[in-house]
């Protein structure tokens, strides 16, 4: 490149500079040589490029606009002062704004600024995908932002949304009208006596299978029943279920939570008392909950509660059938069948003379044990659509879905509260999703740092096993791993002497693989199907049973 000196000066370039090099050497000359090893090729002058530069612009925003256009969606831009640059027909329609009215305005004349997610994606420069918002109380729309970069510093932001307050109201409808339609079906559950008694009981991994079919086989008997389980596995649901199959459509299901009665009211309140039996009573006397469970079941929740001095009158009723009011004198028939159910083991608080020994060999006729969530975890994700449908109902919220990263903290989670505990995280966040939006951080933060510590290995172990699958007469305890249990039979035996961490793992190994061919043998040596019930892949199954040597 050089310059000739002349009249003007003038610059000369090789044909193969390009235009971005070309456009400031007009600063010294209105006229540009093209020259090729000294053979001059022609000239270029200012005026052609600024000619050429301004019908490239023109196209460009030609096609620019027609695009936009054509998106269908409301499209708006804006600049790094914060003020409309465009406004497409669509957004004239969704808003009822005029291009003319708010093109080169501020949006934050037209629009709460706490609503507008393109200012947050101009300041922040955030970039969000379908994200339901409200850019007026009126307006429920998903939004597509992200931030214009140049020279590596945002100038402006482009927002498309798509209206769906239509969609919304109609949702907000179908969950009114699905609410209504719950009612009734619920009041002709009532009457109609072929309803499903597993209906409330939600899960379909192999241990619940296996709970329901041990249910089935109660329900053929009278007998008193033992439900074992952890706080808030849902034990009255598993006592109802055995109650419905059991018992007439009619006959009354009485529930008592041992362990929400002050002593000094227990025995009033399962025997009930005869008129002047003491001080401030009903001058009329009251029915106990025995003599209301009449031709039905009594329920007894939290029995490891039950005060030692009343233990020796339910072991009375459980032997002979007959009991005393409190301040009574004549001896009345108890014909209800007997249901209880605890988180604690009783044999541990036999052992401590914390419960009669009688007593439990009277309740322990047949006992269930009711597994842990954590022992189930692929019932999570029914679980998770039943509540949150339930909560979607209850706080009027529209969420469309739970994404894979909240999931996959739902499924790593221990869940010590069991279903109770993943119940009230479900309702947690529909409370707090106020935009169909899932977000992670709105679990608890206890529960996101708990989370740190599980792993895949544990995940599982616990899809391939179970404590809790035992059989009738057996002793069991429903507070976890760390406890002992009584085994059946035949089962592999886990011994309460001091174990070092490699002799417990080749326990565990041992007690797993013969779980596994028993699985194995009655899935008729199909590890297909067995994988299946198992609810994991095949590659799982084939990987555990290698390490284990099967």
């Amino acid at each position: 490149m050089s310059t000739l000196d002349s009249d003007f000066s003038l610059t000369i370039i090789p044909s193969s500079t390009t235009l971005e090099e070309a456009v400031p050497l007009f600063d010294t000359s209105p006229y540009l040589l093209i020259q090729d090893e000294g053979l001059t090729l022609g000239y270029i002058a200012v005026t052609d490029v600024l000619q050429a530069v301004m019908y490239a612009h023109r196209l460009m925003e030609a096609y620019f606009e027609t695009t936009l256009e054509t998106a269908g969606s409301a499209l708006t831009l804006i600049n790094e002062e914060a003020k409309v640059t465009y406004w497409t027909s669509g957004a004239e329609h969704v808003f009822s704004i005029n291009k003319k009215e708010i093109i080169g305005k501020p949006a934050a004349d037209f629009f709460p600024p706490e609503r507008l997610q393109s200012l947050k994606t101009l300041y922040t420069g955030e970039t969000v995908y379908r994200k339901q918002h409200q850019p007026r109380p009126d307006l429920f729309a998903l939004i597509n932002a992200r931030p214009v970069q140049l020279d590596g510093r945002i100038v402006g932001a482009v927002a498309a949304e798509v209206d769906i307050t239509t969609e919304i109201r109609l949702h907000q409808e179908l969950l009114h009208m699905t609410s209504k339609v719950q009612h009734l079906e619920k009041a002709v559950a009532r009457l109609r006596p072929d309803s499903d008694p597993f209906a409330r009981i939600k899960g379909s991994s192999l241990v619940m299978k296996q709970c329901l079919d041990t249910i089935r086989k109660i329900s053929t008997t009278s007998a008193t029943v033992l439900i074992l389980g952890e706080s808030g596995t849902g034990k009255e649901l598993f006592a109802k279920a055995i109650h419905d199959l059991r018992e007439p459509q009619t006959a009354p299901f009485i529930a008592i939570n041992c362990g929400a009665i002050p002593a000094s009211l227990f025995e009033s309140e399962l025997f009930g008392y005869e008129k002047g039996a003491f001080s401030g009573a009903d001058p009329k006397g009251k029915k106990g909950k025995i003599e209301l469970a009449e031709g039905g079941t009594l329920f007894l929740d939290e029995i490891g509660e039950m005060p030692l001095e009343l233990q020796v009158k339910l072991l009375r009723v459980l032997q002979e059938k007959s009991y005393f009011p409190v301040g009574g004198t004549r001896m009345k028939h108890a014909s209800c069948r007997i249901i209880a159910a605890t988180n604690q083991n009783l044999l541990s608080m036999i052992s401590q003379n914390q419960f009669r020994e009688d007593l439990y060999y009277r309740l322990n006729v047949i006992n269930l044990v009711i597994p842990p969530l954590r022992m189930r975890k692929e019932d999570i994700y029914e679980l998770t659509q039943t509540f949150l449908q339930e909560f979607s109902l209850l706080y009027n919220r529209h969420i469309e879905l739970i994404p894979p990263e909240v999931f996959k903290l739902l499924f790593q989670y221990d869940w010590p509260g069991n279903v109770r505990e993943l119940r009230n995280v479900i309702e947690r966040i529909t409370i707090l999703t106020t935009d169909g939006e899932v977000k992670p951080e709105y679990l608890p933060d206890t529960f996101i740092s708990d989370n740190e510590h599980v792993t895949t290995v544990l995940d599982e172990t616990v899809q391939l096993h179970s404590p809790y699958e035992l059989k009738s007469g057996s002793a069991a305890n429903a507070k976890g791993l760390d406890e002992p249990v009584t085994l059946r039979d035949g089962d592999p035996q886990i011994k309460s002497a001091e174990i070092s961490p490699g002799s417990y793992q080749e326990q565990l190994d041992s007690y797993e693989s013969e779980l596994l061919l028993q699985y194995l043998k009655a899935a008729g040596g199909n590890k297909r199907t067995l994988a299946r019930q198992l609810g994991i892949s095949r590659a799982t199954l084939y990987n555990r049973m290698k390490r284990l040597g099967l």
